[in-house]
């Protein structure tokens, strides 16, 4: 059984220490992500968030082409960080793609033009809570995860590797596997700066 929600989000962290491995089926990962992509909301119920579930060899191989592609931007005596960056992504168990459907944002915009330069931000919105949500699901369960903006570098390889819809716009990346070493302590700014309650 997983943890309880506020446990869950109180121990979710950027975990850059992941093994190819999971403590739960790949039934149970795609479950998550399934469940996640139905209830999170959404602004307008856009349901504007596309997913792309990549595990093992598949998700291997996107951190191979994002590796390539760094090589050709990266300079050759600075890559060695860069290189320990990815092998480190590539040695976790899968890795989640967040994308958003311009096309669905494209329509509200025509249909409530009032609204219309919100939309793109809302987008964002809608994006970030499918990342939370499924981040904080995975923490439950086990696994360890980080989030990572490689787009839109990798953009256009990514959806002629998948062959993905043009419409869909990648936001983030999202590897995971399991822990195998523990995060570096975390410190807080005072809660006194950051929530004011009135009665």
């Amino acid at each position: 059984m997983g943890k309880d929600f506020l446990t869950a989000v109180r121990e979710r962290r950027s975990m850059y220490a992941l093994s190819k491995a999971s403590p739960i089926s790949d039934e149970r990962i795609l479950q998550l992500v399934t469940d996640a992509v139905k209830y999170t909301p959404s602004a307008f119920n856009s349901q504007s968030t596309r997913i792309v579930v990549l595990l093992l060899e598949q998700h291997e191989r996107l951190w191979e082409l994002t590796t390539d592609i760094l090589k050709t931007i990266v300079p050759s005596d600075q890559f060695e960080q860069t290189q320990q960056r990815m092998d480190g992504f590539k040695n976790a168990y899968g890795t989640v793609l967040f994308f958003e459907d311009q096309s669905v944002i494209e329509e509200l915009q025509r249909n409530f033009a009032l609204y219309q330069d919100r939309f793109p931000v809302w987008s964002q919105h809608t994006s970030a809570m499918h990342q939370f949500v499924i981040w904080t699901a995975l923490e439950s369960e086990g696994l360890g995860a980080s989030l990572q903006h490689y787009n839109p570098l990798i953009d256009k390889k990514v959806k002629d590797t998948w062959n993905l819809s043009e419409s869909w716009q990648l936001v983030a990346q999202m590897p995971f596997g399991t822990p195998v070493a523990s995060p570096a302590e975390k410190e807080f700014t005072s809660l006194e700066h950051r929530i004011r309650v009135f009665k």
